[in-house]
């Protein structure tokens, strides 16, 4: 068992959610859901808490009401070895009302935002040659989904 684990605070939605997220990640599943009951805050039956692990790591989901909104001042970044896996969680998680941002960025259907990051970036964002890290990072700086082959052209001249 891990020692920390995000919860995802949804007015409504926590166990929709959960399944949304476990149908995009391999080796995802949702663990336990917990029910509001008669007399609850919201409505018996509701999702209180749900248990879920995206590719083995463990979230937690809970349905409080309207009161909190996800921000982009907290994110999930999701490190990717290929480009067709850049592709595949871009495409799955800005579907159906998502919207992209810069630089890797987006925020999905319910509003958590997400870090679509190749392997690759950090090793070069971090070279030891500061003309190659500021030529890939001017190309990065004009993309919303990043393409691999484009910062690492960017990044060899």
């Amino acid at each position: 068992m891990q020692k920390i684990s995000p919860c995802l605070w949804f007015d409504r939605q926590a166990e929709e959610a959960a399944q949304y997220y476990s149908a995009i990640f391999p080796n995802s599943r949702i663990t336990k859901v917990s029910r509001y009951g008669e007399g609850g805050r919201m409505p018996k039956g509701l999702a209180m808490m749900v248990a879920f692990e995206l590719d083995g790591v463990a979230f937690l989901a809970l349905n409080g009401g309207p009161m909190f909104k996800h921000s982009e001042a907290v994110s999930f970044s999701i490190s990717c070895k290929s480009q067709a896996e850049v592709d595949h969680y871009w495409n799955r998680l800005t579907a159906n009302g998502g919207a992209e941002s810069m630089c890797g960025w987006l925020k999905d259907k319910y509003g958590v935002s997400w870090q679509v990051v190749p392997d690759v970036l950090p090793e070069m964002a971090t070279g030891s040659d500061p003309k190659r890290v500021e030529r890939m990072t001017q190309a990065m700086l004009k993309m919303k989904k990043l393409d691999i082959a484009t910062l690492v052209a960017a990044y060899n001249g």
